[in-house]
């Protein structure tokens, strides 16, 4: 299969300016979801699951991103302090309905059109909504839990596609995962790529009444953030990059469980997404 251009341009500049890792060895956190192919979409899936030591289960309608948010649990956390209904969220998101709205920074709108342009829409994966309308009808969306043989969940693949046209906007796969700059586990969002991946580790939080924030922060090489890996050559290299996100995940005064979403390049928010999500059955 002929790769893309764009794509071994990409994957050579992750690797100049990234530095070498062992998935094998001491950086085995980093090991995660790769796409066999340049369009993402859902082909990673059956490959993914298999790199995590599992098998995937296609027909499990009250799916989670989790199997239990409490595997999060350590030094500044308990999960039961959260909401019920977030915690709901989370253990059965395959019943949720999702409606979105976006809005960017004017300065971070015009890379943001190039790189969804160049990259997103092709790849079907990370191609972030550039306009409101883009969103108006809403997100589909899919949960595929990933299982070992005595049926713990390992990890999670969240689908999600444009509801007017079908076209991929994220495919993710969720897992819990201690990485070695912080004391406790950190939710770990991977977004395989062609020969590599983007990660967001995200640190957890508990708000006043019960909110959940996710934050993925500045920091060393090793803790709470977001990476880049790609594969090339035989070799894996990783960069951290300047790019910082956090989701607050509430319930509001009408019972309804929102997010709001802050994407942020060094400190400078860039782009924001706000979901109202709606438990159904």
């Amino acid at each position: 299969m002929r790769t893309h251009p764009l794509d071994i341009g990409s994957r050579k500049l992750w690797r100049t300016l990234g530095r070498e890792v062992d998935l094998d060895g001491d950086d085995s956190w980093l090991r995660s979801p790769t796409s066999p192919r340049d369009l993402v979409a859902d082909g990673w899936l059956q490959d993914g699951a298999a790199v995590l030591g599992g098998s995937l289960i296609a027909d499990d309608h009250d799916a989670g991103l989790l199997g239990d948010l409490s595997e999060l649990d350590g030094p500044g956390f308990t999960a039961a302090d959260l909401h019920p209904q977030v915690r709901d969220f989370y253990h059965h998101t395959a019943r949720y309905r999702i409606e979105v709205w976006s809005s960017w920074t004017p300065i971070f709108w015009p890379p943001g059109e190039m790189i969804s342009r160049l990259w997103g829409r092709r790849l079907q994966q990370l191609a972030l909504p550039m306009r409101p309308l883009d969103v108006a009808h809403g997100m589909d969306s899919r949960v595929l839990p990933i299982r070992d043989a005595d049926g713990r969940q390992l990890a999670a693949g969240w689908l999600r596609s444009l509801r007017s046209t079908g076209d991929y906007v994220y495919s993710g796969c969720y897992l819990p995962r201690k990485v070695p700059g912080e004391d406790r586990l950190s939710l770990v969002v991977s977004f395989p790529l062609q020969s590599g991946n983007m990660q967001a580790v995200l640190q957890p939080h508990v708000l006043p009444g019960g909110a959940l924030r996710l934050e993925s922060p500045p920091g060393p090489f090793g803790s709470a953030g977001t990476y880049v890996l790609v594969e090339d050559g035989g070799r894996t290299f990783v960069r951290r990059l300047p790019v910082h996100e956090t989701f607050v995940v509430y319930v509001d005064d009408e019972g309804v469980v929102r997010t709001d979403h802050v994407l942020r390049v060094f400190a400078a928010p860039a782009f924001r997404l706000h979901y109202r999500l709606d438990r159904l059955g």
